[in-house]
């Protein structure tokens, strides 16, 4: 009886070690715990940073989705800021070294209204994904719409061909 009192604690305790051995080794403790979105003021003159918890994504994969997700979604509705078309969402993100690879819906052409529109929804799209704070090492965001590298959204301002970094705007 006392023996297996014995075992069963030693086991009680193995478990407890390789629980903290995960929580301390094997988990990302760099992520943040919130991000900073942008979104471009309707004026167009600068980025408004709004800051919202990360949840649980801790991968670069999945803080990347997030946050793009989040710029695609846009400000709360009493912030005056450009925002891409309703509807458009991120289809997928990869993050290959210094590039996170954006392919996001269709709905995203409709952004061909002007070229200020075009310009201020992936200014802050770029600005989003390259802070450095959010996904270091990041510089550059390549963007595919349903799945196509485009050239251009059809308005033709804004060149998608090459990946997009903050001295694109």
């Amino acid at each position: 009886m006392r023996s297996l009192r014995l075992i069963a604690l030693v086991a009680v305790f193995a478990v407890a070690v390789a629980g903290a051995w995960w929580f301390v080794v094997r988990r990302d403790h760099s992520a943040p715990a919130t991000i900073t979105v942008y979104y471009t003021k309707s004026d167009g003159t600068s980025e408004i940073p709004w800051h919202v918890s990360l949840g649980p994504a801790r991968d670069r994969t999945s803080i990347a989705f997030y946050a793009a997700a989040q710029v695609l979604a846009g400000p709360p509705s009493e912030t005056e800021a450009v925002r891409f078309p309703a509807g458009t969402h991120v289809l997928s993100v990869a993050v290959t070294g210094s590039t996170v690879d954006v392919n996001m819906s269709p709905e995203v052409e409709k952004a061909a209204e002007g070229g200020f529109t075009e310009s201020a929804v992936f200014k802050s799209l770029v600005w989003t994904l390259t802070d450095p704070n959010t996904l270091p090492g990041v510089s550059a965001v390549r963007v595919r719409i349903g799945g196509t590298r485009m050239a251009t959204l059809p308005g033709g301002h804004l060149e998608l061909d090459e990946p997009l970094t903050r001295a694109s705007f």
